[in-house]
């Protein structure tokens, strides 16, 4: 598989561009293709990683057919089943990409922790809560919360999302439909956490995003992936200190060590870490699915 930093499709509408993904226009339904761009602190930089966007096309499809108790957009990632005009594309799409159902997506990022890391922990220091869950006192950087808690956030194409309290929630997309997303949220999470944690992996905490389809809420974009989520290796784990972990956490170390302001443009990567990030992403995989990457 060859490294993807940007993609056309000519003759298919693209109907926008993340940070990561992007999305084509294919009538009745949507492609999602996982490039294997990187971004930290929310700046996409130049250097791409090698199978990160197969990684995390393939994680979240793995993910969308194991836990079927909640319904999500996943129609295919076969590429074989794709439809004809797109098998022009193989070399591009194969294996980083899959077919979708059409949704609204939700205004808000569904975030679940199940320990204290990242913005959670500079707020638990703050004030001793995240998004008005108060918490125990004396907890350490990463340690296992009593029970997870969901923390949502708002959504930014650009620039940092912003914790938000039930209240807030709420107000953004009503209370029904929080409550409902807080609940498939927190089953979604207990599932997976208690799977990854049966194959090495802690997922210390994740982000998910829903879409209303005829009045139903499902599961979309993608799922307890390295990108959306922090990984730490169970066997390595030891609260109160960083753990080392499986995802771009480790191009973020890196970065820290640098004079730069967290603002475009993006340094440029040495070869060295950009190996390391992408046999991390492979490692991630390779425990969660059993098996190797496909590429």
């Amino acid at each position: 598989m060859q490294t993807l930093r940007d993609i056309d499709l000519p003759g298919i509408a693209k109907l926008r561009s993340g940070k990561v993904r992007e999305v084509f226009d294919l009538g009745d339904t949507l492609l999602f293709v996982a490039t294997d761009r990187l971004s930290a602190f929310d700046v996409v930089f130049n250097d791409a990683i090698p199978g990160k966007g197969a990684v995390l096309n393939q994680i979240s499809a793995f993910w969308f057919k194991r836990l079927r108790f909640v319904a999500n957009h996943f129609i295919t990632a076969a590429f074989d089943e794709f439809p004809q005009r797109l098998h022009d594309y193989r070399d591009q799409l194969a294996g980083r990409s899959m077919i979708v159902k059409k949704t609204q997506p939700l205004a808000i990022e569904c975030v679940v922790r199940g320990y204290l890391a990242g913005s959670g922990w500079k707020d638990y220091q703050q004030s001793g809560s995240i998004c008005g869950h108060k918490l125990p006192a004396g907890l350490q950087l990463a340690s296992q919360l009593p029970e997870p808690i969901f923390t949502p956030a708002t959504k930014s194409e650009s620039g940092h999302d912003l914790n938000i309290d039930w209240a807030q929630t709420c107000d953004v997309v009503g209370e029904k439909i929080a409550t409902r997303a807080r609940e498939l949220s927190l089953l979604v999470y207990k599932a997976g956490s208690e799977y990854a944690r049966e194959h090495g992996i802690i997922i210390a905490d994740t982000k998910f995003e829903f879409g209303l389809r005829d009045g139903e809420l499902l599961l979309i974009d993608e799922c307890m992936t390295p990108d959306s989520s922090r990984f730490w290796p169970a066997d390595s784990y030891v609260a109160g200190k960083s753990p080392p972990s499986y995802d771009k956490q480790f191009v973020r170390d890196y970065l820290e060590t640098l004079e730069w302001n967290k603002t475009p443009p993006a340094p440029q990567l040495p070869q060295e870490i950009i190996d390391k990030t992408a046999e991390k992403y492979a490692e991630a995989f390779e425990r969660l699915v059993g098996q190797k990457l496909t590429r």
